[in-house]
């Protein structure tokens, strides 16, 4: 199914967990695929795996959290590709666990730096270059399940994520109109790198009764989340903008 053949599609957050995983799926429904994050090494063997499974790929170093690496980065894919058709704002941090009164000053900022402010920086300047070009567009946001649920020790986390969500509805409703959707897809417990460092803070029983509250008995798969980022990058969600789509197993709806 090549469902994106022809497209040119930005993700961020590429070198592990759902970023590869969207990035994967996205070169296997057609898409040329650029990479975005800040580990190279891991990024070129993606790429290159992408080549070898008859795909194409480039990638390019980025902190979304600098300004001139997110603009340099939309750059690159506009000059090696020659155009941006979807981006996947995917970038994130947060496994640190602290209790309010003892989150540090400066962890507190370097999350809302990169899974905030990140996101609003790539999403400016994607919407920019899709504006430009005149040929629409589709963005995706990639939240979470505590955009919606705070989580004892992750306060910072819970904010940057929040946020995402009144970013996504405002963007949306003023790039709708020249064709730009803009949504959010918050993924809840998902066995990625960054679950396992969480799992390593909060410990196993902690997770376990996580677990025990989903409807699914079950942690999701990156590739889960994938498929519903790629469908709503897809031409068959042409008419959905400004929404949320919640793929949890059914977590949010328990508590």
């Amino acid at each position: 199914m090549k469902s994106l053949a022809g497209k040119v599609a930005l993700v961020t957050g590429a070198s592990s967990g759902i970023g590869e995983a969207t990035a994967r799926l996205f070169a296997e429904r057609g898409a040329t695929v650029v990479l975005a994050a800040r580990r190279e090494e891991a990024m070129a063997a993606l790429a290159e795996d992408i080549a070898n499974a008859g795909g194409s790929a480039s990638y390019i170093r980025t902190d979304v959290s600098d300004a001139c690496e997110v603009e340099a980065m939309v750059a690159h894919a506009i000059e090696t590709h020659g155009r941006l058709d979807i981006a996947v704002n995917n970038a994130g941090i947060g496994a640190e666990v602290y209790p309010i009164v003892d989150t540090p000053d400066d962890w507190w900022d370097r999350v809302q730096n990169t899974n905030l402010r990140g996101n609003f920086l790539c999403l400016k300047h994607e919407a920019r270059a899709m504006l430009a070009a005149g040929n629409g567009g589709a963005i995706v946001n990639i939240g979470s399940v505590n955009t919606f649920l705070g989580c004892p020790g992750s306060a910072a986390y819970c904010v940057s994520k929040a946020g995402q969500l009144a970013l996504t509805t405002s963007a949306s409703a003023e790039l709708a109109e020249q064709g730009i959707r803009v949504n959010l897809v918050c993924p809840g417990v998902t066995d990625t790198p960054l679950h396992h460092e969480i799992k390593g803070n909060l410990g196993p029983e902690a997770f376990e009764a996580i677990k025990a509250g989903i409807h699914q008995r079950r942690f999701g798969d990156s590739a889960e989340i994938a498929r519903a980022i790629a469908f709503l990058a897809s031409n068959e969600a042409s008419f959905i903008t400004g929404t949320t789509l919640t793929a949890d197993g059914g977590f949010h709806l328990t508590l």
